[in-house]
């Protein structure tokens, strides 16, 4: 599966760190990409991985989803 999420409150290369490093740790994640221009995050994932875990851990390192 694919998502991209709207996340508000990046603004730097630390700001991509946190969000690829802690979501690409979840199990049944295979892909994490943050553009911060389009404040989107495209997250490839299996059925190891609910999308709700996703959102958790992004709201977890301090992000707000829109």
């Amino acid at each position: 599966m694919k998502e991209i999420l709207k996340v508000e409150g990046m603004s730097c290369n630390h700001c991509v760190n946190s969000i690829e490093t802690s979501v690409g740790e979840l199990t049944g994640v295979s892909s994490v990409k943050v553009d911060l221009g389009s404040k989107e995050v495209a997250v490839e994932f299996d059925g190891a991985a609910t999308l709700a875990q996703i959102k958790e851990t992004i709201e977890d390192q301090g992000f707000d989803l829109a």
